[in-house]
């Protein structure tokens, strides 16, 4: 029984998940997103009709099926590391979302992981609205070509963080909401990774979401080693007052691969436009089992050298708004997903964040939009104004008593 309210747990999870696990078939499909959460569906299906974002009725020709509206996001963010660790099962990601060709072995257990299409939170809810509509099209189309082969299966759609946050409770006497005021995510709080030069932090590193793809179809989450476990080697990071690099070394992060390193290379420098110091991420390096060496060129990542640089998306994605840019052909075999990306790698003061230049400027879109309406509005009232006062009236007028009014053609 779900109870209104209630976040399940990691534990809730584990033991609702023991069916697929324990059954006779076990072939297990995870359509794994960015973000989600049920308002998606309860929100856009009551805003929008007839056009329900899921519609393909898998859970109505289920035998059985269970919906939890509300899970906790440590328990979503490791569940493809722990399905994995869960059985033997013979892992394969599939990217050219078809499976028609795809021979399944039912001896054994089988693993898909389908990665879908990521929902950016600039979206307008009438865009998400159809990319749900698209992205159901393709979760029907799937398990109707493995219904076709006579395959039985279970099927997880969940995502690695909510999309909609929910507004806190605990300040219902704040009427007014302040300026650059943020809304906090629950149960994501976990301290950011370090790097100390004796007893001072000279580097502080922050995200959310740390993932890459290797190739389309060898996906890599290294939130967890990051920031949770700390099963990451940053011995070979530098820091100095010019150049500070962070290196992250991994030991197997998924099988194939044998070790990753990922390096963030940063520079301060004194620009004499604006009279200071800025501190930039010029390039970020990944090196695969010491012989593959993929760079990245780094755009919009800058911020003055006594802030921090934050950013919602990063990645190689040519929708975010901070890119890595591949700069070698070896680069283009990688894709690069960080969420909520926070670094600052000079002038770290009490062990802390300092205060942080985001990657969005102040004037955005939606700002220039209502600038430009504006000034038109003003200017069709300026020459309205200007055209009145130009009106003029006669200087001289008809006498009943007197003789006609005589105006020459002069006049």
């Amino acid at each position: 029984a779900l109870h209104e309210g209630h976040v399940v747990s990691a534990q809730e999870l584990t033991v609702l998940l023991q069916p697929v696990f324990t059954q006779n078939s076990r072939n297990l499909i995870l359509f794994l997103q960015d973000t989600l959460s049920i308002d998606d569906f309860t929100y856009l299906s009551e805003s929008y009709g007839n056009k329900n974002p899921f519609q393909n009725e898998i859970l109505q020709s289920s035998p059985s099926s269970l919906v939890l509206p509300a899970v906790d996001c440590e328990a979503t963010r490791y569940l493809l590391s722990f399905l994995q660790e869960s059985g033997d099962w013979k892992l394969t990601n599939i990217t050219n979302l078809d499976v028609s060709q795809l021979e399944v072995n039912t001896s054994k257990p089988n693993f898909l992981v389908i990665q879908l299409q990521p929902l950016l939170s600039q979206l307008t809810e009438f865009v998400k609205l159809y990319m749900f509509l698209f992205i159901d099209k393709i979760i029907g189309r799937l398990t109707m070509d493995l219904q076709e082969q006579g395959i039985h299966f279970s099927v997880i759609y969940t995502a690695v963080r909510p999309s909609r946050i929910p507004r806190r409770t605990d300040v219902v006497g704040e009427l007014r909401r302040q300026l650059m005021a943020t809304e906090e995510e629950g149960s994501l709080s976990y301290p950011p990774l370090n790097v100390t030069t004796g007893n001072y932090i000279c580097i502080l590193f922050y995200a959310s979401n740390f993932s890459l793809k290797a190739n389309s179809s060898v996906f890599i989450d290294l939130t967890n080693a990051t920031f949770v476990t700390q099963n990451v080697d940053i011995s070979s990071s530098e820091c100095s007052d010019i150049n500070t690099t962070l290196s992250l070394k991994y030991t197997k992060p998924v099988n194939g691969i044998s070790s990753l390193e990922i390096r963030f290379l940063m520079t301060n420098k004194f620009y004499g436009g604006s009279a200071r110091n800025w501190s930039s991420l010029d390039a970020v390096e990944i090196v695969q089992d010491g012989e593959k060496f993929a760079k990245f060129n780094v755009s919009a990542i800058s911020a003055p050298a006594e802030y921090s640089f934050h950013c919602q998306l990063v990645g190689t994605s040519n929708l975010y708004p901070a890119r890595l840019i591949p700069s070698n052909n070896e680069a283009k075999n990688w894709d690069v997903f960080i969420s909520r990306l926070q670094i600052q790698g000079f002038n770290v003061e009490n062990n802390q964040f300092s205060y942080a230049s985001d990657c969005t400027g102040f004037f955005t879109p939606g700002i220039w939009m209502g600038l430009v309406t504006s000034i038109v509005l003003l200017w069709i009232l300026a020459y309205g104004i200007h055209v009145i006062m130009q009106l003029t009236t006669n200087s001289r007028f008809d006498d009943p008593k007197g003789p006609a009014l005589s105006v020459p053609q002069t006049e």
